[in-house]
């Protein structure tokens, strides 16, 4: 984990010991990668949301693609905390930015982004958006932070929810 502000070594040993009690737990039989992944997304969240909220971070949600691309019509909202949020969202704002580019998104100020920005929550001010890929590499959805802060979030934020979402198996 990149030194960081935030408590990313906390979160993974977290993710970690999770990942290991749900491994010991799961019933006899597979389950399909869509109950997978949103195992996968509660888990990340159950260990994230408690330490991420105590540092700056006001929401934390999984969306998820309708269907790959280039067939994505908008993004559905598939885990978060502590609120609902706006489900679906198109794919103009800075969600689907990050979705379409395959690539992580720090918005230091979400006022910057004029009318492609989707405000769930009027009172946000910075986010971050990572997305998640699939073992073939297309994306799935993307994992999305917000804060009250302008410029809450970095590039080491960015790169350690990456490595966090491989350490859950969200993201190859």
């Amino acid at each position: 984990m990149l030194a960081s502000t935030r408590p990313w070594k906390d979160i993974q040993t977290r993710i970690q010991e999770l990942l290991r009690q749900r491994i010991q737990n799961r019933p006899a039989g597979t389950l399909d990668i869509l109950q997978e992944r949103q195992a996968g997304m509660a888990m990340f969240i159950a260990a994230a949301w408690p330490r991420l909220q105590e540092h700056g971070v006001s929401w934390i949600g999984f969306y998820q693609a309708d269907h790959l691309l280039p067939d994505t019509t908008c993004m559905l909202l598939a885990a978060r905390e502590p609120k609902p949020a706006c489900s679906p969202i198109g794919l103009h704002g800075a969600c689907g930015q990050s979705f379409k580019s395959a690539k992580p998104m720090v918005v230091r100020d979400v006022a910057q982004l004029g009318a492609d920005y989707i405000a769930c929550d009027p009172r946000d001010k910075s986010e971050l958006v990572v997305p998640c890929f699939d073992k073939a590499g297309n994306a799935w959805g993307v994992i999305d932070l917000d804060s009250f802060d302008i410029g809450s979030f970095d590039e080491r934020d960015a790169r350690n929810v990456e490595k966090l979402l491989q350490v859950c198996q969200l993201s190859a």
